[in-house]
């Protein structure tokens, strides 16, 4: 069979049980290490060989195996990855990633056990001449895969055009085995399953020789098995999705197994929730396949398959195969198909290349990694490959570029961008020597007195305890010690209060520069008190961020304090979101961009660690252009000693806000940031606050969405005031977002860098929507990633339920 690849990364193997050959993956993905599933599962008999091996990857967030099938694009393919935890870690630790196939999500991967094997498969046409499949790591464990699985399959199969098909359940319907059958039986490798009903009544024929009237090239081993109703004239099969709004194909597999007499006749009719999609009744033929398939998708609370006797049938109904697909929701679109052949390969090094760097590559917004060396590259390095927000590694060296850098690229390289390129040779022109001398040498200067300046900037940085990571994506602040008679000239004398809260009273004022700013004065009644100014003060010397509320300066004059910050003109988020004129999705979604830029940096730019712990939408500000910065930070816990996985102590923060574990354990981690943000952002979707006051109930916002969440009642979910002028699938990708966010326990939340990863895809996908669109609520036309609905892990669940 073509295409399959095993976690092993020595040489290829036969497979005993399937003798399907397997090939080493290391031709296709550069990361991950290799390493075996722990030896108490091993003595397994029944265990395939590629399940033996797995690859991890604990390093980075995306990890993708680039395959280049012969068929190239626009052919339709059958694609199965194949998963057993096995305790390869020795951690006993399952864990949760997803899966995706290209930049679309195509599942997540759960276990219930150590010994689970989970199984996930889809049927896909490839838009390019390679496919991507990926793990991504969401924060609940690290990626891993057993074993990846390709197979072309004829075009003209499997024919609907809603999207790629996962797989929900492959039925051999009536088998007298109770095995699974694939390859050799099955030309494709298909996996079907055994399954029966106590009310459907099995039969077989010894005649192996059953012709397939379609391509599908269903098994004879599975036709030559099937069910007939007892004591009923139909047969029924009822499938209850966790997601109502999830759509399905059904495929129905027909092949008459008896010999039928001159007297007898079957016919019959099928019915999908109640609607016929048939013109005529079916009349199976003797000893061949009939495929019979909905040619449109079908969703609901429940999708009730009925297979009916006619009234002229003297026979009752028979079924002998049965597959169910669920509809995935392939939005997306990837880089063009020439320049994303050219980044799938990610190694353009000693390729033959020529002329000058490709416009192209600018498009390229996902790029990770470059490498261009060794070739015959001409001109100069291009600008636009400092503006590649995801690039880590360029690689230039060896090629005929001339300088100089772009500064920004220069910058880049500073800040964390692995860049290689060669000393670049000097210019043959022919130039006055004395103002080359003057030149050079001011140049040289300039250069000693910009490295002194640095090494001066840094030295001081490093007495203060400002970590070189936490400069990263922030803006330098000059912050100041005022006087009291200062402070009260500032606020013209405490004339304009814009503010109050645990600290005190805030209050609007003038620097002598005419900026303004905000002052926050302790007040004697606080509830908070001179610690907490003294933890704030501190804190915000050493952090610098865009999305963090800038610090100017502080005072500290008896029992008169006062912390100084930047003017934010529209107040804060909670007042917004209350207020008469609503914010709109997109504007909504930016502030969550923003809000979540910033605690990613305390969690993870900052060297220990911070945590906010009071995250609400009160303490998130916006400026005149409605960008969110964090603020207050009187409440936040620096993690003393780095590496420390949580420290303990008192619990603060405010109520609908509180992380239920750290309020039970008085364990602390950054965890309890996520869930008191993934709040913040069901108060964004829903425009309710955190507790739900109801006459005289009150309600915690993640107990009222629940309920309708399960239900996937969207209208009644999302924020009314925006009148359903949104991308549907931008803000069930959010709502998916924020209730990752809130489990009872901090293990199974996210990090605060994969939140930020999926509202900005949220994000993009709401900026890509026309501007005219607009979604039609009432009606709910929906096509979304689903909740807990994924389709059958096929060696662990049977299929649908007979009625």
């Amino acid at each position: 069979m073509p295409g399959d690849f095993s976690t092993h990364d020595h040489s290829g193997y036969t497979d005993d049980a399937t003798s399907i050959d397997y090939s080493p993956d290391l031709e296709y993905i550069e990361t991950g290490i290799n390493l075996n599933i722990s030896s108490e599962f091993t003595s397994n008999s029944n265990l395939h060989k590629p399940l033996l091996n797995v690859r991890s990857f604990p390093h980075g967030n995306k990890n993708c195996y680039t395959l280049e099938p012969e068929g190239g694009k626009d052919n339709k393919y059958l694609m199965r990855a194949s998963f057993m935890y096995g305790n390869y870690d020795g951690k006993a630790q399952l864990p949760v990633f997803d899966l995706y196939l290209g930049v679309n999500l195509w599942d997540s991967v759960r276990f219930n056990n150590a010994s689970d094997v989970v199984v996930k498969e889809i049927i896909h046409v490839a838009t390019m001449d390679y496919i991507q499949v990926c793990l991504v790591n969401n924060g609940t464990g690290t990626p891993f895969i057993s074993a990846l699985e390709l197979r072309p399959l004829n075009n003209s199969i499997y024919d609907v055009e809603f999207g790629p098909l996962a797989l929900y359940s492959r039925l051999d319907i009536g088998s007298t085995t109770n095995q699974q059958f694939r390859y050799k039986d099955d030309v494709y490798d298909r996996i079907w399953s055994p399954y029966s009903e106590p009310d459907w009544d099995p039969f077989n024929t010894s005649l192996k020789d059953i012709v397939d009237l379609s391509n599908y090239m269903a098994p004879s081993t599975i036709m030559s098995t099937a069910v007939r109703p007892i004591n009923t004239n139909s047969l029924d099969i009822i499938l209850t999705p966790t997601d109502p709004t999830s759509q399905f194909h059904y495929f129905l597999y027909f092949a008459e197994i008896e010999q039928l007499q001159n007297n007898q006749s079957r016919k019959f009719n099928i019915n999908l929730n109640g609607l016929s999609t048939m013109d005529e009744p079916v009349i199976p033929g003797y000893l061949e396949t009939t495929v019979i398939y909905s040619t449109i998708p079908w969703g609901g609370i429940n999708i009730l398959v009925s297979i009916s006797k006619t009234t002229d049938s003297t026979l009752p109904p028979i079924l002998n195969a049965l597959e169910i697909y669920m509809i995935k929701d392939f939005s997306l679109s990837p880089t063009d198909s020439k320049d994303a052949t050219v980044v799938a390969r990610r190694n353009l090094s000693s390729t033959g290349l020529t002329g000058k760097i490709a416009d192209s590559l600018a498009k390229m917004a996902s790029i990770e990694s470059l490498d261009l060396s060794y070739n015959s590259l001409e001109g100069t390095v291009p600008e636009f490959l400092a503006e590649l927000p995801n690039l880590q590694h360029l690689n230039l060296t060896g090629n005929k570029l001339k300088g100089p850098l772009p500064p920004k690229l220069i910058e880049r390289s500073e800040n964390g961008l692995q860049l290689s390129v060669d000393p670049f040779k000097k210019s043959k022109k022919i130039i006055i020597p004395v103002v080359l001398s003057i030149t050079s040498a001011l140049v040289i200067l300039i250069a000693l007195v910009v490295l002194w300046s640095l090494k001066k900037r840094r030295q001081q940085a490093a007495k203060s305890g400002v970590n070189a990571n936490e400069e990263k994506g922030s803006m330098e602040s000059t912050y100041s010690q005022f006087s009291y008679s200062e402070v009260v000239s500032i606020t013209n004398d405490f004339q304009k209060v814009i503010g109050r809260g645990g600290f005190g009273t805030v209050y609007h004022g003038y620097l002598k520069d005419n900026t303004e700013v905000a002052v926050k004065m302790l007040s004697l009644s606080s509830t908070q008190g001179s610690k907490e100014f003294q933890t704030e003060a501190k804190l915000l010397m050493r952090v610098y961020h865009r999305n963090l509320a800038s610090f100017v300066g502080y005072c500290n004059e008896g029992s008169n304090m006062a912390l100084i910050y930047e003017y934010l003109a529209n107040g804060n988020l909670e007042d917004y979101l209350t207020g008469e004129d609503a914010l709109s999705w997109e504007k909504r979604l930016r502030i969550a961009v923003h809000a979540a830029q910033g605690l990613e940096y305390l969690h993870t730019g900052c060297k220990p660690p911070i945590v906010h712990r009071d995250v609400k939408t009160a303490n998130i500000l916006l400026d005149e252009n409605l960008q969110g910065k964090i603020a207050d930070f009187g409440l936040s816990k620096v993690f003393p000693n780095e590496g420390e996985t949580h420290v303990s102590t008192i619990v603060v923060g405010t109520t609908g806000y509180l992380d239920p574990e750290y309020y039970i354990s008085n364990k602390l981690n950054e965890k309890s940031d996520v869930y008191s943000f993934g709040i913040v952002l069901l108060e964004l979707i829903t425009g309710l606050p955190a507790i739900i006051k109801k006459s005289s109930e009150r309600i915690h916002i993640v107990q009222w969405v629940s309920p309708m969440l399960a239900r996937a009642e969207i209208r009644n979910i999302v924020d009314h005031r925006l009148q359903g002028d949104f991308d549907i699938n931008s803000v069930w990708k959010a709502i998916e977002t924020a209730v990752a966010c809130v489990p009872q326990t901090s293990i199974q939340r996210p990090t605060m860098n994969y939140v930020l990863s999926e509202l900005k895809e949220c994000l993009e996908l709401e900026m890509a929507r026309g501007k005219s669109s607009k979604v039609n609520i009432d009606q709910e036309i929906i096509s979304i990633h689903s909740f807990g609905m994924a389709p059958v892990d096929q060696e662990i669940e049977m299929g649908p339920s007979a009625r």
